[in-house]
């Protein structure tokens, strides 16, 4: 989205002020000093440094700009070499993981490693999930210092964090603020989104770094700000600890995170939806659309189903069910409370893969698999009086659109047949052994197109 920034190029040398607020920070008395739990967290927090090869041409032209601005000498855009400098948390001495950004490490060539004492290592990278936006590193180092994992859900808007990272290549600076907001989504910065809102300070060069509570916990990891010009005007988001926990354990069990799919569409509950629902609240989700051939198409869910929570956790939006559902392994079972006509409902449902679900319905319409079709008829001064299937849409790369079937094209016959309805469409394909002859309107002109089984 214009106007956020995710750090991931490395920027001239500035002067930044350590700013920490005198106002009263929780349990600590007003005036108090930050300085003995940050000699604690300052040596979680590191340096990365990330070679990137960069080969898309307009990214090469937008990291130029960037570049040009920033005066950048570690960067070489003739061959496409790209540095990007941001910050990492340590969250294991033993194994020595670190926890960052993907976007900070995406298409890396080597990453390097800068601890507070100046030690540096290269890092090995052991899994990342673009979707959420965490990767977690690896070092073989000793004596190193980690940070623990505070609870992201007793934050409160209000609460006193400091944000530590490396702004602008400058080593271990803190900066302080509250939490802005909660739960912030729709920002479009990534596909799942439950942002922790702060004005504490954050800065190019703070991407995967911590926000840490007073207590000294990592209560999210610095992702992005909204900056009209690339400088901190108090808005920043951080990807809560909760979620960057349930992510880090998927990368080290399987070394990826592979989402169920439930096959919901779910829409925020307004008052006017409320109203209309006969509920007493605007909290909860209303389904929009049951998937065919999905989890919840299997267990009896329907539109018009209001979840008001699912594992035992209180859903107040859409948001909630996707950030919730959205980090739950395939194979996972949940439970899902509803509202049904005002009647409370639990439903037990085993989460699927979504590439078995596409599979399973591919097998089951081969041809025509992902081609939206819609009966049609038209008097057309060139073809005459029309009347076949319109083809509406054609999914990339599936059998159809490999076979050279395009939207806007009108299926007249199927194996020589004619046909008026889908229904009779249907019928044809299901009959057919290996190929499938379609006789095909396309603007002036008619043409034969073959689909054929064996090339799914």
């Amino acid at each position: 989205m214009k106007g956020f920034i995710r750090e991931t190029l490395s920027f001239l040398t500035m002067m930044l002020a350590l700013a920490v607020s005198t106002h009263s920070f929780s349990a600590n008395p007003i005036g108090s000093s930050l300085a003995p739990m940050l000699q604690t967290v300052l040596p979680s927090v590191v340096n990365i440094k990330a070679q990137i090869k960069v080969t898309d041409v307009n990214t090469l032209r937008e990291l130029q700009k960037q570049r040009d601005k920033s005066g950048n000498d570690n960067d070489d855009p003739e061959s496409g070499i790209f540095v990007s400098v941001a910050s990492g948390v340590i969250v294991d001495t033993k194994n020595g993981y670190i926890l960052t950004n993907a976007h900070v490490v995406t298409d890396a060539q080597t990453v390097t490693i800068t601890l507070n004492d100046g030690h540096h290592y290269t890092a090995k990278t052991i899994g990342m999930d673009k979707p959420s936006d965490i990767a977690l590193l690896q070092i073989k180092a000793k004596n190193l210092t980690a940070i623990q994992l505070g609870n992201s859900n007793d934050l409160k808007v209000g609460d006193f964090v400091a944000a530590i990272g490396n702004p602008f290549g400058l080593n271990q600076t803190v900066t302080s603020g509250i939490i802005s907001a909660l739960g912030r989504t729709t920002l479009g910065i990534e596909n799942y989104e439950n942002f922790i809102q702060t004005d504490a300070p954050i800065n190019p060069g703070n991407s995967g770094g911590a926000l840490i509570d007073m207590k000294g916990q990592l209560v999210g990891i610095n992702t992005a700000i909204l900056a009209p010009d690339r400088g901190s005007i108090g808005i920043g988001f951080a990807i809560p600890a909760n979620m960057v926990k349930s992510v880090m354990l998927q990368l080290l069990e399987y070394g990826n995170v592979k989402r169920g799919v439930l096959g919901i569409g779910a829409q925020d509950i307004t008052p006017e939806l409320a109203s209309a629902f006969n509920l007493g609240s605007s909290k909860g989700a209303a389904v929009t659309q049951v998937l065919p051939h999905s989890p919840a198409q299997q267990v009896g869910m329907q539109v018009g189903d209001i979840v008001t929570s699912v594992n035992g956790n209180d859903v107040k939006n859409a948001s909630d069910v996707v950030n919730t559902i959205g980090f739950l392994r395939v194979d996972s079972k949940i439970k899902i409370n509803i509202l049904r006509n005002n009647k409370p409902i639990t439903i037990n449902v085993t989460l699927s893969d979504s590439k078995k679900r596409k599979q399973l319905i591919e097998q089951m319409d081969p041809f025509l698999y992902g081609v939206s079709l819609k009966n049609f008829s038209v008097l057309s001064p060139i073809h005459g009086n029309v009347q076949g299937i319109l083809i509406v849409s054609v999914e990339q790369d599936s059998n159809a659109w490999n076979s050279d079937l395009r939207p806007g094209d009108i299926i007249t016959s199927a194996n020589q047949q004619k046909i008026t309805t889908i229904e009779e469409l249907k019928s044809a394909t299901a009959k057919s052994g290996k190929e499938l002859l379609l006789n095909v309107l396309r603007g002036a002109s008619a043409i034969f197109l073959v689909l054929n089984k064996d090339s799914i």
